[in-house]
């Protein structure tokens, strides 16, 4: 089945991710006018830390899974959206961070450095940070062509961590409450996404492998 080909031109693009900006930006508006209202709720710092920090993983599952929508639909063009996705990500990441810091520890980094080494849940959750700041601080044009295509892309694969220490993270958080089902949901979208990448990767090398063996055949023939 032929897969069908859309490729938006320039004036198109810029609309679609200006849209896609506006969108990804609703989650931090709705936490400002709820906190503007008042209406973040009998547990103010509960609501803003579950809420960035779910939109934090809907940001890296959306960003992993533009490599997959890509191969599928043949829409290369999505690759252009993926670094501002990511970007949101570690916005969102920023401010689940900002509010641990900020509501629980009130700046004092003696403290948060103490609760990061005594809760497991947290330890793994601020590794996950620190791993994003990389990706972010290199996300430019200019760090790419400073790193070179193929170091830049391979710093960049610490997304497969991140992403799944983010949902153990998550998990840990929700094993106090017993709730396990939204972990369970973005476990599966993550395992999901990053069990396609290796079965491509693994018909990728089986292919590679089978064009080497005519010619690996034929040198030695020749050689004989």
């Amino acid at each position: 089945m032929q897969r069908l080909a859309w490729n938006p031109s320039p004036r198109q693009f810029k609309s679609l991710k200006a849209v896609l900006f506006v969108l990804a930006l609703l989650p931090f508006v709705r936490l400002v006018a709820y906190a503007v209202a008042d209406k973040l709720g009998a547990n103010p710092l509960e609501f803003i830390t579950r809420s960035t920090g779910d939109w934090t993983l809907y940001f890296l599952c959306i960003t992993l899974s533009v490599t997959p929508l890509r191969r599928l639909s043949n829409w290369n063009w999505l690759v252009k959206l993926r670094r501002m996705l990511g970007l949101f990500a570690f916005f969102y990441a920023v401010l689940h961070f900002t509010t641990f810091i900020w509501f629980d520890h009130f700046f004092d980094l003696g403290e948060m450095w103490k609760d990061v080494l005594k809760r497991p849940f947290i330890t793994v959750g601020f590794t996950a940070f620190v791993l994003l700041l990389p990706l972010a601080l290199t996300s430019t044009n200019r760090m790419v062509k400073r790193l070179g295509a193929q170091r830049w892309q391979w710093l960049h694969r610490l997304i497969y961590i991140i992403a799944p220490l983010g949902i153990l993270h998550f998990w840990w958080m929700k094993a106090g409450k017993h709730d396990f089902a939204q972990p369970l949901l973005f476990g599966a979208i993550v395992a999901v996404l990053l069990l396609v990448r290796v079965w491509w990767r693994l018909r990728r090398t089986a292919a590679e492998s089978a064009l080497s063996r005519p010619r690996d055949a034929a040198k030695e023939s020749a050689v004989a």
